[in-house]
């Protein structure tokens, strides 16, 4: 007989049906399959309930393990396009191109040369503020060095011309100011601090003339330092504290805004490696070390900063320039020197001079050669050919570290202890900082 009764699972029997006197009771072959059939149902029931108990107190029971894998939730791949879309919509009407026609274009255009159209170099800027009828552009100050005329380009098409308000080419910032008719947009500035390493982020600008260009890529780094050369003269005379991004850079970039998938300005994009074989090494300026040099720019047209007064060499590279020189049965030149914040040479008046032997002492490896010494630092009494290694007590190894401990240690109004070798022999002196007026 079976395990259950008929009626149990089949309806078709009948609850007082009995069977007939005198005959076991019979089972039809349906009956038993059925029966057979519930079996394996409740015991495939039984088994899933009793799978899905032990996965909820070994995974998901508040009390379980603290050991177990902590489950990672995963930022769908479409939702992550659809912030790209939407970041680029809210940010990109407020990126512009930017036209740097420079003087000698000007000039020959004037002149009418043949080559006046190539002299008109192209970059890309930001829209940061309205106000009073006037809108604000934040660009690179390479964007326009050298600059005749200015012109800002929107989203539109519509050509507006630009007054360059300040640009400090420390660095790399410009503000330009432009009728704000036609503007609808203005870029929500973010907080370059909250980024993370790994965190998609969207450049925007005019590469190659290309307007409203988009490229993405990650944060590659939070705080890369790279070494610049403020002249182009091939020796570094500052570093940037800058954002490395894997997205795609490229000549006319310069200026435009690096955005967090929130549509905010995190970063002004600013320049790349460019060596052959190099892909994916692009920096932006964070947002948060511009604006307070784009303030400066708008109170002053200029950033401030103290001057000493040096046009300066570093020790290794006079001792290098020597050394070719008396190969060459020459004297040794003033170089490639730099000087405290204009990396520039002497004037040319002090190649007259003849130049006293540099002598340096035992055990000193690194310094700054003084090639000539104006406004306060020739006030102070420093010469020709002295060699820096110490200002406040701490030690300068180069130009660089000269210009760095000025510009982030110091201010206008201060004194700076400088102490230096003359022919050989230690000394010390001070010397009051104050602004440099003139470029």
């Amino acid at each position: 007989m079976s395990f259950f009764k008929d009626d149990f699972y089949s309806t078709r029997v009948k609850r007082n049906s009995r069977s007939t006197p005198g005959s076991w009771p019979r089972t039809s072959r349906g009956s038993r399959q059925g029966s057979m059939f519930k079996v394996a149902l409740i015991s495939s029931m039984a088994s899933s309930v009793l799978v899905a108990f032990l996965f909820y107190f070994a995974f998901d029971h508040p009390g379980s393990s603290p050991s177990k894998p902590a489950s990672v939730a995963a930022q769908p791949i479409a939702d992550t396009y659809d912030r790209i879309i939407t970041a680029a919509a809210k940010v990109g009407p407020a990126v512009v191109s930017i036209i740097n026609q420079t003087k000698d274009g000007q000039l020959q255009e004037q002149q009418g040369g043949p080559d006046a159209s190539q002299s008109a170099s192209l970059g890309s800027g930001v829209i940061f503020q309205k106000q009073g009828g006037k809108a604000l552009v934040i660009t690179n100050a390479h964007v326009v060095s050298d600059a005749a005329n200015v012109q800002v380009v929107l989203e539109t098409g519509e050509k507006k011309q630009a007054k360059i308000l300040g640009k400090d080419t420390i660095t790399d910032l410009a503000v330009l100011e432009v009728d704000d008719k036609g503007i609808t947009t203005v870029a929500e500035l973010g907080d370059s601090k909250k980024l993370r390493k790994g965190e998609k982020v969207i450049a925007i600008g005019n590469p190659l003339g290309f307007n409203d260009s988009l490229t993405d890529g990650i944060v590659s780094n939070l705080k890369q330092t790279v070494p610049v050369s403020l002249n182009q003269d091939g020796i570094y005379d500052w570093e940037e504290e800058v954002i490395q991004i894997s997205a795609p850079i490229n000549p006319g970039n310069s200026g435009g805004a690096l955005a967090n998938l929130d549509g905010q300005v995190v970063g002004i994009n600013s320049m790349k490696v460019a060596d052959t074989g190099v892909e994916g090494i692009g920096f932006a300026i964070p947002i948060d070390d511009a604006m307070p040099i784009v303030e400066q720019l708008l109170k002053n047209g200029k950033v401030l900063r103290p001057y000493l007064g040096v046009y300066s060499m570093d020790l290794d590279s006079y001792l290098d320039n020597h050394i070719l020189s008396d190969d060459n049965g020459s004297d040794a030149g003033a170089g490639d020197g730099s000087g405290d914040d204009s990396g520039d040479v002497p004037p040319d008046e002090s190649q007259d001079q003849p130049e006293p032997p540099l002598k340096v002492p035992d055990g000193v490896k690194q310094g700054v050669v003084v090639l000539e010494a104006v406004g306060p630092a020739k006030d102070a009494g420093l010469k020709f050919n002295d060699l820096i290694v110490q200002l406040d007590g701490h030690g300068i190894g180069s130009t660089l570290d000269l210009r760095k401990y000025l510009y982030n240690q110091k201010k206008i109004g201060e004194s700076l202890t400088v102490t230096y070798y003359r022919d050989g022999k230690k000394g010390e002196l001070t010397v009051k900082l104050v602004e440099k007026t003139e470029e």
